[in-house]
């Protein structure tokens, strides 16, 4: 199979100068060097000594980080690229907003929400405030957009973090994010190749699979991918994702037993993403610890087989000092050549190059300045942004009792039931602040204890729970997180004494703030709002539209009936 480089063509578009400086940096490194190079690590965090140990270790290409407080992060990353001879690519996982880098970001929404707009300009919004934020950090690299559908609603890692099912829909919202980031400065990382969201697993915790025929492939997530290549995606992200009927259709010869996922398989890398697609840019695994990759085989071999098959960066590490005599051991034993070496450095540098690291390196620019944290934090058209779009995006799914819009006037007495958020902790206590709105609206609000009322479906009395209410709200902020086997509706043991029981004495009202499909658990109730995203725009525009203040016009991206009649009525 054919891996041929050109460093003046989409998506690197280098000059010659920029490829001279590729090349000569590339021929004074020593092998040690190179493989370095090949390695992206997460972040121990922000203390410099084990930033220095990293580099001491690895010498890597790149790093990823988990968001940190602003100063923090931006402190690291100005120590890692005065202290790397090569400039770094710096890596977040911008999905959300700039909270995907550091924890004072703006959380914007997730890629669902922008889907539900019906507008692409939510997506570029949403691009453009992920980078600008990242980039006052001196991160340089999105880890986004996800472009995975999500056509199985069962699927626990995809869900509100794609933009649905809808191939175009996918195709416009991507390309719009993507350009949002790119207009700052920032290159892309589309994932998750070769593309999730059909297997009810996820690849977190073992190899999952895209089941599409070769030609349904083609026609859906390969049309993304092709679209996305065609608009200058600098990087693909591949997931530890089987894509059998491509697998075998371009080697024959390949028993089910023998397919690898996507990470460890020449033929969809080589043959589907380089060769079929014509990608010419930067390939990086999915994170290596995942279960998706170590599952598949033993890791002294996993670790340079990854590059061997045509990947170019490895994304984290078991143990870094392994990991990386791993690669060298591969390159020792004829597992990985010194020609794939070099191929996958120069499209290393090549995205450096692309970025103008090596420029801004020279320049001292490659970190902002401190005060560059404030000013992006202080824009107000972020917010604005993110209301906008929150507005646009709030979906009422049904509402067969007709019960909406409720009146603090009239109904004033509210039981909140929470579900996934964990009360003032997870979800960054999104419940906390939905109460509040819902007070500060006119209503007065209890909230179901599930653990003191473990045991009281013995003694509550549908009389008592009538009297006292006026309506009952299901909050569930059910959000998909890794190594999550399902996301679903979690009732108290033994006997579910937090299920909706009184559905046909009171109005009882489900809003979801993470996965749309409440109605899998809740089939029975009458109506459902869903808001994808538990950010606080989104929780003002759902109170306002729960008390009539502004309508629904948001429209589901995917099936939220979950493909069952008996959730419609």
């Amino acid at each position: 199979m054919k891996n041929k480089i050109d460093l003046h063509a989409n998506p690197f578009y280098l000059t010659d100068e920029d490829i001279r400086w590729v090349e000569e940096t590339k021929e004074k490194m020593s092998t040690e060097e190179k493989v370095g190079q090949l390695f992206c690590p997460i972040a121990p965090g922000p203390d410099k000594e084990a930033l220095q140990e990293v580099l001491n270790t690895l010498h890597p290409g790149g790093m990823m980080f988990r968001a940190l407080p602003g100063k923090e992060i931006q402190g690291a990353q100005r120590y890692l690229q005065e202290k790397s001879p090569v400039p770094l690519l710096l890596a977040a996982n911008l999905e959300a907003g700039g909270n995907g880098v550091m924890t004072e970001g703006t959380y914007f929404g997730y890629p669902m929400e922008m889907a539900a707009t019906g507008d692409e300009i939510h997506a570029y919004h949403l691009g453009k405030v992920s980078a600008a934020e990242g980039n006052a950090t001196g991160c340089n690299w999105a880890f986004s957009p996800i472009v995975d559908r999500n056509v199985n609603y069962l699927n626990p890692i995809t869900n509100v973090r794609t933009y649905g099912d809808d191939t175009d829909t996918v195709i416009a919202m991507s390309k719009a994010f993507t350009k949002g980031v790119q207009e700052e400065g920032m290159a892309v990382a589309i994932k998750h190749f070769p593309g999730d969201g059909m297997d009810y697993r996820d690849q977190h915790l073992h190899p999952t699979i895209n089941s599409c025929s070769a030609e349904e492939w083609d026609n859906t997530y390969g049309e993304i991918y092709r679209q996305l290549i065609a608009a200058g995606a600098e990087s693909v992200m591949v997931g530890h994702i089987l894509q059998p009927a491509w697998q075998q259709k371009i080697n024959p010869d390949l028993a089910l037993e023998d397919l690898l996922p996507a990470t460890l398989s020449p033929e969809l890398l080589q043959g589907l993403l380089r060769e079929h697609l014509g990608f010419n840019g930067l390939i990086i695994t999915d994170a290596t610890p995942m279960g998706g990759f170590t599952n598949a085989m033993s890791r002294w071999e996993s670790v340079p087989r990854a590059i061997a098959a045509g990947c170019d960066m490895f994304l984290f590490n078991r143990n870094m000092a392994e990991d990386f005599q791993f690669m060298l051991d591969g390159l020792k034993n004829g597992l990985l050549t010194e020609k794939r070496l070099d191929e996958a450095v120069t499209r290393i540098l090549a995205l450096k190059a692309h970025l103008k690291l090596h420029l801004r390196q020279q320049n001292n620019t490659l970190v902002p300045e401190k005060s560059a944290l404030q000013a992006v934090l202080g824009r107000n058209e972020f917010t604005e942004w993110a209301e906008d779009a929150a507005d646009k995006a709030a979906t009422l799914v049904k509402d067969t009792q007709n019960v909406l819009p409720l009146n603090p006037a009239t109904q004033k007495r509210l039981l909140l039931y929470v579900f996934g958020d964990e009360w003032g902790y997870f979800g960054n206590g999104s419940a906390k602040l939905f109460k509040s709105l819902l007070e500060d609206a006119g209503f007065t609000v209890d909230v179901f204890d599930k653990e003191a009322m473990r045991f009281a479906y013995i003694d509550i009395k549908r009389a008592d729970i009538v009297k006292k209410y006026d309506a009952v709200i299901y909050y569930a902020n059910i959000e998909p997180a890794s190594n999550k086997s399902t996301l679903r509706m979690e009732w108290n043991w033994p006997m579910a004494s937090n299920m909706p029981w009184f559905i046909h004495d009171l109005p009882v009202i489900g809003v979801a703030t993470g996965s749309p499909y409440l109605l899998q658990d809740m089939p029975a109730l009458k109506t459902l709002i869903n808001g994808y995203t538990a950010a606080p725009a989104m929780l003002k525009a759902i109170v306002n539209k729960l008390v009539g203040k502004s309508e629904f016009v948001g429209k589901s991206p995917v099936d939220p009936f979950c493909g069952m009649w008996q959730t419609k009525f």
